[in-house]
């Protein structure tokens, strides 16, 4: 008997690669393509940008209001009694309430004729909304790369969950083995205590990655912008070379500078100051405006009379204490400081054009031999397993073996993850969706 249980003992698959205790429930699917249309559909930020863009446009259109006619009616009527005191005498007396009525109605239609301010002021209002434009356009990139990034943090997760229930499937093959061996007395007993304590730890394990994988599915529906439980699972999409992304920094940083939609708000913000300015300065100029309008009055409306007018007005401010100066220098120290922080930004997308190229150069060399540590790590398992069952080799080698060949698989879908997330900040880095 004893012989017989030591031959199945060899004949157990010590290394059981891949195969896990039981696997999870099947759950629908998310793609890459599909979390990151969700989110451009369902982000709070987004529709945040753009009912902002909305209520610039209609600012814009307050602020031509002015310049456009203006029609106004009015009618009235007028009822009043007459009685009067008589000089010297309290109370009044000789009071007969005679009443009077009148009737009237005008229409006024006005046109300015020239306002430079206002003008001016309209224009920058345009200009503000196209940069609150380009600002919704650049929280849009924002969003999809938060998207991909949960995305593919998710799917490391995921992977580690592989990796940590393919390690707790080899450790309970190796405990029953062990278990084989104490039982017809090749091997000593603290090797199947050490069997135990290794494949409890990596059931902790298993535990512990499933929860980091159901918290990345959460912060994903986050990025998403939905409300939904984490009953799916994510699929196992990649991000394909950048194309460019082995080109040197200046024609990449290049490109970012014409693509990214920040640099074309700061423009569009530094053309709003700027008309701010100048609207600041045309209050030395003259308005003028016209007006025209029929009226008619009298006691009741068959005797009302009507009379028909036309005004034309000049007004110029000849001195306001400063303030139009004081307008002017507020307006251009804002825009110095918009040039400044448009100069900061220029340098900050150089920055992360350099990072990210260098993160997508190192994530490809460290995937590289990531493979090249797993394999080894993989080989390293198996011929320990085999100088176990030979009683060549101890527990304490057929454990750290396990234990690099798990570290090894980890690493490997740490580094495949370190470079999708470097690819999608490149993508963000040069302003592409």
């Amino acid at each position: 008997m004893r012989a017989l249980a030591a031959a199945l003992a060899l004949a157990l698959p010590a290394a059981a690669h891949g195969q896990a205790a039981a696997a999870p429930p099947q759950r629908p699917v998310l793609g890459l393509d599909e979390a990151v249309r969700t989110a451009l559909e369902h982000q709070p930020q987004l529709r945040q940008a753009q009912a902002s863009r909305d209520a610039a446009s209609a600012r814009a259109e307050s602020a031509r209001a002015p310049l456009l006619p203006q029609l106004r009616g009015e009618a009235s009527y007028d009822w009043s009694t007459s009685n009067a005191a008589a000089r010297g005498a309290i109370p009044a007396t000789g009071t007969s309430w005679g009443r009077s009525e009148s009737v009237g109605a005008s229409g006024t239609l006005s046109q300015i004729l020239f306002d430079a301010a206002q003008l001016q002021r309209y224009r920058a209002a345009l200009a503000a909304t196209d940069a609150l434009a380009a600002s919704e356009r650049a929280a849009a990139l924002q969003v999809a790369a938060g998207a991909r990034a949960a995305f593919f943090a998710a799917r490391a997760a995921r992977d580690l969950v592989a990796v940590a229930r393919e390690t707790l499937g080899n450790e309970e093959a190796h405990l029953r083995q062990v278990q084989a061996f104490v039982e017809v007395g090749t091997r000593p007993e603290i090797d199947l205590a050490q069997v135990r304590a290794t494949r409890a730890n990596a059931e902790v394990q298993l535990i512990q990655s499933e929860n980091g994988y159901d918290t990345a599915r959460a912060q994903l529906a986050q990025a998403m912008g939905v409300e939904r439980a984490t009953d799916f699972d994510v699929g196992d999409d990649v991000l394909p070379p950048v194309p460019g992304e082995d080109e040197p920094l200046e024609p990449l940083f290049a490109e970012a500078v014409a693509a990214r939609p920040e640099l074309a708000s700061f423009r569009e913000q530094e053309r709003a100051q700027a008309l701010t300015r100048s609207a600041a300065q045309a209050g030395y100029l003259p308005t003028v405006g016209a007006q025209t309008g029929i009226a008619a009055q009298g006691s009741s409306w068959p005797a009302a009379v009507p009379n028909w007018s036309t005004t034309v007005t000049l007004g110029w401010s000849i001195f306001q204490g400063g303030a139009t100066r004081a307008a002017a220098k507020e307006s251009e120290a804002n825009l110095s400081a918009l040039r400044a922080q448009a100069d900061q930004l220029r340098q900050q997308i150089r920055l992360e054009v350099e990072q990210a190229r260098l993160g997508v150069r190192a994530a490809r060399a460290t995937l590289v031999a990531a493979g090249e540590a797993a394999a080894a790590a993989r080989d390293r398992l198996r011929l320990a397993e085999g100088r176990y069952r030979a009683g060549a080799g101890s527990i304490i080698e057929l454990g750290d073996a396990q234990v690099a060949a798990a570290s090894a698989a980890a690493q490997r879908v740490r580094s495949e993850y370190d470079l999708a997330a470097s690819r999608a900040l490149l993508l963000r880095a040069l302003g592409r969706p």
